[in-house]
């Protein structure tokens, strides 16, 4: 077994000049796809259950698929809790073996964020898991607009929530499907002066690579979430698959043209984040 705690994987990697990819699950096919790229890489993963996730599947049979995952491989596996909105939420995740719990409160006001986000850091580290908090909304491409992170609230949040890493808003968006963004690399190190957390970007598929690449090895930022450009790589090959046999109707033969694409796609995300062979 190679569960892992997010500590467990992040603090290696501020100290070690690289970052962890939170790959973004929406079902087993991604799930075994990202957890072989990693073993490939010989890479520490973390495997995050979104709220999209969660609206498809049961969080007890998540956290048994993950887990199972992780069994199969043996470099370390964070089974991870993305954006949850409720102690309950987080709660369920911990009763379903889940090694991290991420609470989202950054819509609410500092202070509440903060007693709600270290209630979960609480409940997580009784547990013996980790807890990461977001201070700054992170918003969505065409949709809600960002808050970026204050430096002043980052250092306050991150002394009194008992987080093990910290999400911020520097110009990172969701569900953004280009590369032409890039992040506010002032304000990113702004907050690294004045805390020692690991720092984490939510919507990294919207950073361009070079800056990704740049940033897991020189600074503080040691958890990049990439979903979007992993949905696009399993779009990509299921349409292909669909298409390629009009009349072939089962799913088990069709999906399993997804598996090559979406592995490769995931390692070199892996790869890209200097993350390979640090096992």
């Amino acid at each position: 077994m190679t569960l892992a705690t997010l500590s467990e994987v992040l603090q290696p990697a501020v100290k070690g000049g690289y970052a962890v990819p939170g790959l973004v699950c929406l079902g087993w096919e991604d799930m075994r796809a990202y957890a072989m790229a990693a073993q490939a890489e010989g890479a520490p993963v973390i495997l995050q259950a979104g709220p999209s996730c969660r609206a498809h599947t049961p969080l007890p049979v998540l956290g048994a698929m993950m887990r199972h995952l992780a069994a199969d491989v043996d470099v370390p596996v964070v089974v991870h809790l993305d954006h949850g909105y409720t102690l309950d939420e987080c709660i369920a995740a911990r009763d379903a073996g889940f090694t991290s719990l991420m609470y989202d409160g950054s819509r609410k006001p500092l202070a509440q964020n903060i007693d709600e986000t270290a209630r979960i850091a609480e409940l997580a580290h009784e547990a013996g898991i980790s807890c990461e908090g977001e201070v700054g909304f992170v918003g969505y491409a065409g949709g809600e607009g960002s808050a970026g992170t204050d430096p002043e609230d980052a250092t306050i949040f991150a002394r009194d929530s008992g987080v093990d890493a910290m999400a911020i808003s520097v110009g990172n968006v969701h569900l953004q499907t280009d590369h032409e963004g890039g992040l506010d690399e002032a304000r990113i190190r702004a907050i690294e002066a004045v805390t020692q957390v690991p720092l984490v970007i939510h919507g990294g598929s919207g950073v361009p690579y070079a800056q990704r690449a740049a940033l897991a090895a020189g600074s503080r930022i040691a958890k990049f979430n990439i979903g979007t450009e992993l949905r696009m790589a399993f779009g990509a090959a299921l349409r292909a698959a669909v298409n390629a046999d009009p009349a072939r109707y089962d799913r088990v033969s069709i999906l399993k043209e997804t598996h090559d694409p979406v592995l490769d796609a995931a390692r070199a995300v892996i790869n890209g984040l200097g993350a390979t062979g640090k096992a």
